[in-house]
């Protein structure tokens, strides 16, 4: 039974993977969706720790949310297949589209899913709201998080806000109850992968100056040092590999970059595109080789890092002023959340797309009052997108 419950979770993983357009925000509601409210592999609370938790660590958020849930139902063997299943349709969309594949590239189609994606996003938000702001500290949290993420247009104000969010909260830990402490072991294998890759990488590309080699360290650090999601990633590696090495050009690096946000899966599977086009003097072989490095060197270092801290978190738990940093956290996760809806719908605002802007209030509202799958709404938006509409 326990086996066939891994192979339904599985199952449910390659559909959302083939069906969550969006970032980090839209995945949240699609997994709290399907794998909490239909699947019930987990609790809201759990999963809200989850999102806390992957919420302030680098990396690509939704893909360590959806690996530690994996880790939680399995182990590691069930989160690695987790990992891979998430992450193989869009990296092999992403490789294809780098050999050549341009139909996709037709934004007209996908005219449609963005406004439906920000819809989403706002419905997510405004259910997290409702159930973390439950008080005048938390409100103020969210305010703040609002204001900072408008004006400052940094990557470093995502990990900044949520930490600062944690420590306000934790100075509520009075209101929780002490909890029976237990001998804090330490499992460091997977902390020890990760900063040992990133220094032997780094050592490796020096020295040895082959350009794979180098090119695995350039992914890599970027995996381990970016905040906030493929938005904040693009630009990062736009500056590296455009305006720095000139190694790519700028239409080709912005033509994936547009793609890639188009389709469903995470968005840093961008950097297989990247891959293949940086190894292009390696031959086929050395493409699909690129592919994978893009691939590898994008997702190792978050998923060593949500194996090391999720293995941690229940030791963590037993703090109070951990546990009650956690509200602090989420209240500043709805902020966040509110910033990704200000930073898309504001050209729609400029432009005056009150198409869309119309669209992303009836996402909202049909995600909020009834029960037609978030699936249902991507596909009449990709429906009327190819008809025209």
């Amino acid at each position: 039974m326990r086996r066939l419950k891994h192979l339904d979770f599985l199952w449910d993983v390659l559909l959302l993977a083939c069906t969550s357009f969006g970032g980090p925000q839209v995945h949240f509601a699609l997994f709290l969706d399907r794998l909490v409210k239909k699947r019930a592999y987990l609790t809201e609370e759990e999963l809200f720790e989850i999102q806390a938790l992957c919420s302030v660590l680098p990396g690509p958020t939704s893909t360590q949310m959806i690996t530690a849930i994996g880790l939680k139902l399995g182990g590691a063997s069930l989160a690695y297949l987790t990992l891979f299943i998430w992450i193989t349709p869009a990296v092999l969309i992403m490789t294809l589209a780098a050999y050549g594949m341009t139909f996709l590239r037709n934004n007209s189609i996908l005219h449609y899913v963005l406004p439906v994606g920000i819809g989403l996003i706002l419905q997510a938000g405004w259910f997290m709201a409702k159930k973390v702001i439950t008080g005048p500290m938390y409100v103020i949290i969210l305010l703040v998080t609002l204001f900072l993420g408008i004006a400052f247009h940094s990557p470093y104000i995502f990990p900044l806000v949520l930490v600062l969010g944690g420590v306000v909260s934790s100075l509520n830990y009075k209101d929780f109850p002490r909890q029976t402490k237990h001998k804090f072991v330490i499992p460091w294998a997977n902390f020890h992968l990760y900063w040992g890759f990133l220094v032997a990488l780094a050592l490796l590309g020096h020295f040895a100056d082959y350009f794979p080699i180098r090119l695995f360290e350039n992914f890599y650090r970027n995996g381990s040092l970016v905040f906030g999601g493929g938005h904040i990633l693009a630009p990062v590696l736009y500056t590296e590999f455009v305006e720095f090495k000139q190694l790519i050009s700028s239409e080709a690096f912005l033509t994936g970059m547009a793609l890639s946000q188009t389709l469903p899966g995470p968005v840093f599977a961008f950097t297989s595109y990247l891959g293949v086009l940086l190894m292009k003097d390696y031959g086929l072989w050395g493409e699909l080789a690129g592919s994978l490095i893009g691939a590898l060197g994008i997702f190792l270092p978050g998923t060593f890092l949500i194996f090391f801290v999720f293995r941690i978190w229940g030791q963590l738990k037993q703090y109070r002023f951990i546990r009650a940093s956690l509200a602090g956290i989420q209240a500043a996760s709805v902020g966040l959340t509110l910033v990704a809806v200000f930073t898309f719908t504001k050209p729609m605002v400029v432009d005056a797309q009150f198409v869309s802007l119309g669209i992303v209030v009836a996402a909202f509202v049909l995600a909020e009052k009834t029960k037609i799958p978030a699936i249902l709404l991507f596909g009449l938006a990709l429906i009327a997108g190819i008809i025209g509409i």
